[in-house]
């Protein structure tokens, strides 16, 4: 969505916002904060939109206090936007229509570990690091792993996903159920522990992905997995992307339970042996890792190397010491950082796209020919076992011509998902950035969406102006 679009909506802040502070200000005491240092870190956005700061942060401790603050809230109209650990991508803090952002990082405790039933029940400021730490002597662990240490609580809120979700799956999969506050500042609970059921309508799964714009979660009830018995990382270099990606179908084709398959295009790993000491070759690579049983997973290594070198690929690089491993998924995960050297002092703007895996290596090969043609320096990292794509442009955020240039590729990136039948994010969400493509990625479905909107939250006070705007934001 145009900058100018977004900027154009900043408005006053709604009438009854000064009643509504001074109420939460009586109720909360000093854990109302109004500081400009902390309203602006609660609007933080990694996108080319500026923060749009929020009236007053809230640091809320418990259910009752976030139900105490919609209520709050909802008699006088005032916007709340939810904040776990800023990491989000579209804008999806920000506030542009005033109100309080709700800091829920002080609800963070892990309530319960049932390791018979492979699940959790956590409050939504724990962090994916934290969990996986607190079941450290469990012998089980969380799959989740977009890369930031997200909240829980945000992850879900944005349906977020990752390295793992080629065999784990995403956070839509992986959410039993969620407590939830309303708009109306009623507390509800989505669905028991159950691992299934066909108990009405699917509460969860509207709330997960609804980036705030429904309700507040409260609460995660998640599925747990057991550590794998042994865990083999590696990674192999290709001449061009085309074929890492033709490796990439077969493997999935083959039914091979690969737990990571990532695309480094040759950008991306100029960048990376820079920022992280790697000595890779400057081509496309595939960053990959394997778990179960040492015999199934040195079977699952053999047969993948043979794919790489019936595609073109090179030698398999195996990395099976746990310092090895780390040290390759932290080059992965650091790239957005690694990024940034290839143009110092540059911002880097991160957008996504998701396609067919039999469309990946055209979309990819378009999206590098149209970067070039622009003159944009523009590094792609993938999930390609999904054929989700991230690409993070380098660019001088104070240039009005560099932003609109950066404006009109994402324009173009997203229509090119679009007419590959993919979608304008995998997993950044819609957020502000992306609500202009919404309405041709799902056509009359938008309108669903918005009478949902409209039923749960009247007011339009949880989130305004993500995912899609309504005549009273």
């Amino acid at each position: 969505m145009a900058l100018a679009d977004i900027l154009a909506e900043d408005r006053p802040k709604r009438p009854g916002t000064e009643t509504a502070l001074a109420e939460l200000a009586e109720t909360f005491g000093d854990r109302l904060v109004a500081g400009e240092d902390v309203r602006r870190a609660h609007s933080h956005t990694t996108t080319y939109i500026p923060n749009q700061l929020p009236d007053a942060v809230l640091f809320a401790r418990s259910e009752p206090e976030v139900q105490t603050l919609v209520k709050i809230a909802a008699k006088h109209g005032m916007p709340i936007v939810p904040f776990g650990t800023g990491s989000s991508l579209e804008g999806h803090v920000n506030a542009p229509f005033g109100g309080v952002s709700l800091d829920l990082s002080e609800m963070d405790r892990v309530l319960s570990v049932n390791a018979e039933d492979l699940d959790c029940t956590v409050e939504p400021g724990v962090t994916r690091e934290a969990l996986n730490e607190h079941l450290r002597d469990t012998g089980l662990f969380f799959p989740i792993d977009p890369g930031a240490n997200a909240s829980l609580g945000g992850m879900a809120a944005t349906r977020a996903s990752g390295t793992n979700a080629v065999r784990y799956g995403t956070m839509r999969d992986n959410v039993v159920a969620v407590n939830a506050v309303m708009a109306d500042g009623s507390l509800i609970r989505t669905a028991r522990r159950a691992k299934k059921t066909s108990a009405g309508y699917d509460l969860t799964r509207l709330l997960v992905g609804s980036e705030g714009t429904l309700g507040v979660i409260t609460r995660l009830n998640l599925k747990l997995y057991g550590i794998p018995e042994q865990i083999l990382s590696g990674v192999c270099p290709f001449e061009d992307v085309t074929n890492a990606v033709n490796a990439v179908i077969q493997t999935i084709q083959m039914g091979l339970p690969v737990a990571r398959i990532e695309l480094l295009d040759a950008l991306s790993i100029r960048a990376t042996n820079g920022y992280s000491k790697m000595d890779l070759p400057e081509t496309p690579h595939l960053f990959v890792e394997f778990h179960g049983s040492p015999a199934s997973v040195a079977e699952q290594a053999e047969t993948f190397a043979a794919i790489v070198e019936d595609s073109g690929g090179g030698e398999l690089k195996s990395a099976s010491r746990a310092e090895e491993r780390s040290r390759l998924w932290k080059a992965r995960h650091d790239f957005y950082w690694a990024s940034l050297g290839l143009r110092p002092g540059a911002k880097g703007i991160a957008t996504d796209v998701c396609v067919p895996v039999s469309r990946l290596a055209d979309c990819i090969d378009e999206t590098r020919a149209d970067a070039e043609a622009a003159g944009l320096i523009a590094p792609i990292v993938g999930h390609v076992g999904d054929g989700n794509f991230h690409v993070t442009l380098l660019i001088d955020t104070d240039e009005a011509a560099e932003i609109a240039s950066a404006e009109r590729f994402m324009k173009r990136l997203a229509e090119r998902a679009l007419d590959m039948d993919g979608t304008c994010t995998g997993e950044h969400g819609i957020g502000q950035g992306k609500r202009g493509y919404l309405g041709a990625e799902l056509g009359e479905a938008v309108n669903v969406m918005r009478a949902i909107k409209t039923a749960l939250d009247p007011l339009n006070i949880m989130n305004p102006g993500k995912i899609f705007t309504l005549d009273t934001a």
